[in-house]
């Protein structure tokens, strides 16, 4: 489970962050998680739980927003919603491997106190 590291880095950064700030806690941690970013919201839940444990993180809550794939066609100058890195536009049904969105895995914020 790639989760748990991928968390481990995540809270790893945000402590570093409120260090930095001269913070005692972090309060919470906001990621975005793209549709095909290959992460399971859920498993990162769980192991954000995990990770917090003993850290300047204990308690924080985190919110995940779940960012939609979308592709661009350059036939129709279009973006539309798709379920794959390789798609067909809904329109003109051509092939289409741009992906504009979907991949993401950021921290979005950090709340610290």
């Amino acid at each position: 489970m790639h989760e748990v590291s991928i968390m481990e880095e995540a809270v790893r950064m945000a402590v570093e962050s409120a260090r930095e700030s001269g913070a005692t806690r972090v309060l919470s941690l906001r990621l975005r998680v793209g549709a095909l970013s290959g992460v399971v919201p859920e498993a990162l839940r769980f192991a954000f739980d995990v990770v917090c444990h003993d850290t300047l993180a204990a308690g924080a809550s985190l919110e995940i927003e779940a960012v939609p794939a979308a592709a661009w066609c350059p036939d129709c100058q279009a973006e539309f919603p798709c379920a794959d890195f390789f798609t067909e536009c809904p329109r003109c049904h051509n092939p289409s491997g741009d992906l504009r969105r979907g991949r993401e895995l950021e921290i979005a914020s950090v709340e610290v106190a």
